[in-house]
C-alpha cells in the first residue's frame, strides 16, 4: 500500500514540477503564454507589489497560511517516517507445488521461528522480525543467551536447524538472515 501512495505522489508532484517548470520556462524563452496563465511573459514576475500586501490587512490569513504549511512540513515528515522505516512482512509467497501460491502470515512465521530458536537450553528469548519481499523476505534475529550457553551452539542451532526448518517448510529458495546476540544481564555471585 505504501509503495503504491509512494508512486502516485512522486508521479503528481513529478508532473506538476514538469508542467509549472516547462511553462514558466517556455515563457521565460519568449513563448507568447495564454492570457489566463500567471505569467505575462519573459519579464513578468511571479508576485507583483500588490499581490504580496494584498493579504496584509486579514487578520486570520497569516495564522492560515502558517497553519497549512506547518500541517504540510508534518506531513511531509509523516511520509518521510513512513518510507525509511523498515516495515515488518505481512505475508510471505509460499510455492505449493501445484503451480500455485498461498500467503502466509509473517508474524506466524516470525512465531514457529522463534520457538524453534528458543528450543537449546540457554536461549532465554528469541526475537524474530521479517523484512525484505513476499517472495523475498529476510530474517532479522535476536537472541538473548544464559551466562552459561555457548554463543556458537545457539547460532548452529539456529541457523543449521531453525532457519532451515523454516526455509524448507514455506519452499522459499534463501532466506538470510541477521543475527545478533546478546547475554542476559545477571547479578554478581557472591562466594562465602
Amino acid at each position: 500500500m505504501l509503495g503504491i501512495v509512494n508512486r502516485v505522489l512522486t508521479g503528481l508532484v513529478g508532473l506538476v514540477l514538469l508542467v509549472v517548470g516547462g511553462s514558466v520556462l517556455a515563457v521565460g524563452l519568449g513563448v507568447r503564454p495564454p492570457s489566463w496563465w500567471i505569467h505575462g511573459g519573459p519579464h513578468d514576475v511571479l508576485l507583483s507589489t500588490a499581490e504580496r500586501t494584498r493579504w496584509r490587512e486579514a487578520d486570520r490569513w497569516w495564522p492560515a497560511v502558517l497553519a497549512g504549511l506547518a500541517a504540510l512540513v508534518l506531513l511531509a515528515l509523516w511520509w518521510l517516517v513512513a518510507v525509511v522505516r523498515r516495515r515488518r512482512l505481512a505475508e510471505v509467497v509460499v510455492d505449493t507445488g501445484d503451480g500455485g501460491v498461498a500467503l502466509l502470515r509473517g508474524r506466524a512465521l516470525e512465531g514457529v521461528l522463534a520457538a524453534d530458536a528458543e528450543q537449546p537450553d540457554g536461549v532465554a528469548r528469541a526475537q524474530v522480525r521479517l523484512t525484505g519481499r513476499r517472495a523475498a523476505p529476510r530474517t532479522h534475529v535476536r537472541l538473548l543467551l544464559e551466562p552459561h550457553v555457548d554463543p556458537g551452539v545457539a547460532l548452529d542451532h539456529l541457523t543449521g536447524r531453525a532457519l532451515v526448518h523454516a526455509r524448507d517448510s514455506a519452499h522459499l529458495a534463501a532466506l538470510p538472515a541477521e543475527v545478533r546476540l546478546r547475554a542476559v544481564g545477571h547479578g554478581v555471585e557472591r562466594v562465602s
